[in-house]
């Protein structure tokens, strides 16, 4: 049995959801390759393929030939992509910029000053470099498909503009020819002009949204360090390549570093931020034998690990590898667009050429006259302008109001499900809670000098290397408390703290519980005690408070009749205290990234629609899985790129405003489809002259022209309408 090679390749200069297509489509044609896909949303193909039959250098040579590229280098490879999708955006950019200023003037004199001398050649010399210089990749990319016998909307806008182009030039070199008949001759150079930079205007912002999406990858991997500290056999210190480091390897990590691997401590302790992992943000304390994970952070102390896992094996390389292939989600619209403009090309070519033939066989007047007209302007009418506008500027009415709301969103794919959402998913740190523990009491015993046992814990605790030692401190300097001094201070780990204020020792930790620190505990608090002289004198707890929006915006939610579920890395004990303050029945404690993501899954193997709300890079596994995602703005970088959905704010109500308006949205966006699909199913007929045998009526080029730039104001007009929404 022949060996199977997986390779995956960047892919340069795809701009819509076609080309992928294209690209998948000529992948698995090649001879040997047994399976293909293509990503577009993070420009990557994969192919499962016989090595001894084909190769990346074969594949690279069929995609360029339809007009695309693939990166086939092994080193530097996303450094590669990089700045080729950089050096991409900025001719995009340059060449839509360009377009839109030449055709500017080009429309202002075709509708108002048609009479000035020379009006046809001073717009022709405008519209030539717009149509043949800075929208010549069309034409480039019609061809290398017409090749390959596919087509796709680069087709579409070649032919049309090609054709309005190509017309209005021959009736402005030649309009004897049509005097000699009667006939004024018409010049659609604004069409041809206003279509390259109206398409180009689209891709550019499809582009720029492209790189949002790929940006999380990117900060994924900058959490993993470049090099690793090697311990070796004679106790000496080796700084390495992260990538050369192995399991089995003993590394040194310092105070302030990120843990470089997957492992388990050796020896040395410290507290580390595993707030990636968990989502929880209180440091997790690490002793020999303790795991540690790539990508978390080390707090104070130093210590060495042997490491167990590298590369994509580690939870972070794992995380990473589950947002890069959940990425790719298209969006349904789209798709559907994509889908009809395929077959809408080939028809629309085919129905011009079936107008001009049964012209010429009509045996009237002017029979060619007729056939050029009608054909010509059937090509001019089905302009996909408004087809290609429908859904970017529903999305940026949408993301614009969005905007005002505290809401962004990235994509159509969220807008396509959003209003099908039946249960929502929140994750309890940052979403549902503040996200940060705070002290919420502060109990004395009874006949006690309550300001100077405050100086006093402050003294102490400002010593302490123990992370709820910061939540104490932040309490009582917001009261203007004054540190007492303190000596023999002394840090037990696992345990507290201990010093001595005016020779009476003072202890702050874990104690035995009495009934009020039951109380708390069950309340969801972690309570220590300060102890004087082997007496407690004070307990103090410290909590992750919910947000006092959260339980009003839960409500709202389960008034809508969707369900909702509470997923965190807390304990039972925690998660079922919570979950009872904000108002929800269902929770899962205990969760691991993987856990939250596997948890949705079931969801939706029971048929319900979800949406995952979180704050965090733990969630960036859920949130790729739910069928809509949502980060909340006060959270991870990465949650928020991962995310399809984004509340800039930490107030939960800003979700049932989010989902309003997404099914406002995508209302928006079905209705501006309609449209220009019902312009293209009347206006067509009419323009392949269907009227005339009835009452002598035919569309002229020049009405056609304004009809296709109408049916693109219609479909802009449709989407202001979103700015209405309250």
């Amino acid at each position: 049995m022949p060996t199977i090679t997986r390779d995956t390749f960047p892919v340069l200069e795809m701009t819509c959801a076609a080309c992928a297509v294209s690209v998948e489509s000529m992948l698995k044609s090649e001879k040997g390759v047994q399976d293909a896909g293509v990503n577009f949303a993070n420009h990557e193909a994969w192919v499962e393929y016989n090595p001894q039959l084909t190769s990346p250098e074969k594949f690279q040579q069929t995609i360029r030939s339809i007009g695309y590229d693939l990166i086939i280098e092994k080193e530097n490879t996303d450094e590669l992509k990089e700045t080729a999708r950089q050096k991409h955006y900025k001719d995009l950019k340059r060449r839509t910029i360009a377009s839109i200023v030449l055709s500017i003037p080009i429309v202002v004199i075709g509708m108002f000053f048609m009479n000035i001398p020379y009006a046809n050649y001073i717009m022709m010399a405008l519209a030539t470099p717009v149509v043949f210089y800075f929208g010549r990749s069309y034409f480039l990319n019609a061809w290398k498909q017409a090749r390959h016998k596919k087509a796709n909307m680069d087709t579409l806008v070649a032919l049309s503009t090609g054709i309005a182009y190509l017309f209005s030039t021959f009736n402005t070199l030649l309009p004897d020819f049509w005097h000699r008949r009667g006939l004024h001759p018409h010049v659609y150079f604004e069409a041809a002009a206003v279509v390259i930079a109206f398409i180009s205007l689209g891709k550019w912002l499809e582009e720029a949204a492209s790189f949002r999406t790929g940006s999380a990858i990117k900060k994924l991997m900058g959490l993993q360090p470049k090099t690793v500290t090697l311990l070796q056999p004679d106790n000496t210190t080796k700084e390495i390549p992260a990538s050369q480091a192995k399991p089995g390897d003993h590394l040194l990590v310092k105070p302030g570093e990120s843990i470089p691997l997957d492992g388990a401590v050796t020896t040395g302790s410290s507290y580390v931020d595993e707030s990636m992992v968990t989502g929880e943000p209180i440091p997790v304390e690490k002793r020999p034998g303790s795991k540690v994970f790539a990508g978390t952070i080390n707090q104070k102390g130093s210590f060495t690990f042997t490491a167990e896992k590298i590369g994509s094996d580690t939870l972070l390389g794992q995380i990473i590898t589950m947002v890069r292939t959940a990425q790719g989600s298209k969006a349904p619209v789209q798709k559907l667009v994509d889908k009809i403009a395929g077959i809408f090309v080939p028809i629309v070519i085919g129905i011009s050429a079936l107008t001009f033939i049964v012209w010429m066989l009509s045996g009237t007047d002017n029979a060619f006259t007729h056939a050029l007209l009608t054909s010509v302007t059937v090509l001019v009418i089905a302009c996909p302008c408004a087809l290609g506008l429908a859904t970017p500027t529903a999305l940026m009415v949408g993301i614009g109001k969005g905007a005002e709301n505290n809401i962004l969103i990235k994509d159509a794919e969220s807008l396509e499900l959003a209003h099908k959402i039946n249960a929502i998913v929140l994750d309890k740190t940052g979403t549902i809670t503040e996200g940060k523990p705070t002290v919420t009491d502060l109990l004395f015993a009874r006949n006690t000098n309550e300001t100077k046992l405050k100086s006093i814990l402050l003294g102490i605790e400002q010593h302490s290397d123990h992370p709820l030692a910061e939540a104490i401190v932040t309490y009582l300097k917001n009261q203007n408390v004054s540190p007492a001094a303190v000596e023999n201070i002394e840090n037990i780990p696992g345990q507290g703290i201990k010093a001595t204020h005016e020779q009476t020792p003072y202890f702050i930790g874990n104690t035995s519980p009495t009934s009020e620190v039951t109380r708390l505990q069950h309340e969801a608090k972690t309570v220590v005690t300060l102890v004087e002289d082997q007496s407690p004198v004070a307990i103090i707890a410290i909590s992750d408070k919910i947000k006092p929006t959260s339980k009003a915006a839960i409500q709202t939610l389960l008034q809508q009749g969707i369900e909702i579920y509470m997923v965190t890395g807390d304990n039972p004990h925690t998660a079922a205290a919570i979950a009872k303050e904000a108002g929800i029945e269902n929770y899962k404690a205990e969760a691991k990234p993987d856990d939250k993501a596997a948890f949705i899954k079931e969801l939706q193997a029971k048929g319900q629609k979800v949406a995952m709300v979180g704050d965090g890079i733990n969630d960036s596994q859920a949130l790729t899985q739910a069928d809509v995602s949502i980060a909340m703005g006060k959270g991870s970088d990465i949650a928020m790129d991962v995310a399809q959905m984004t509340l800039i704010t930490s107030d939960l109500n800003a979700l049932p405003k989010a989902l309003k308006l997404s099914r406002k949205t995508v209302a928006a966006i079905h209705q501006n489809l309609f449209w220009a699909f019902i312009y293209n199913i009347i206006g067509i007929p009419i323009a392949a002259g269907i009227l005339y045998p009835f009452n002598g009526f035919l569309l002229d080029p020049m009405v056609a022209g304004a009809a296709m730039a109408l049916s693109s104001v219609s479909v802009v007009t449709n989407s202001l309408r979103l700015k209405l929404i309250k």
